[in-house]
């Protein structure tokens, strides 16, 4: 039972450093665009040359 004291702040702490990298992603652009990057992948300029 003592190990809920450590478990709970513990996963607390987790869960907050997830949402901050979430966070971040959102901010930073991340998920902006998601066609353009996708079509990146696939239509590779350099072979066409």
């Amino acid at each position: 039972m003592d190990i809920l004291y450590l478990l709970i702040p513990v996963s607390v702490v987790i869960v907050f450093v997830i949402g901050a990298v979430f966070w971040w992603a959102i901010a930073s652009g991340q998920f902006d665009e998601l066609d353009r990057e996708a079509g990146s992948v696939v239509d590779d300029e350099e072979s066409r040359l």
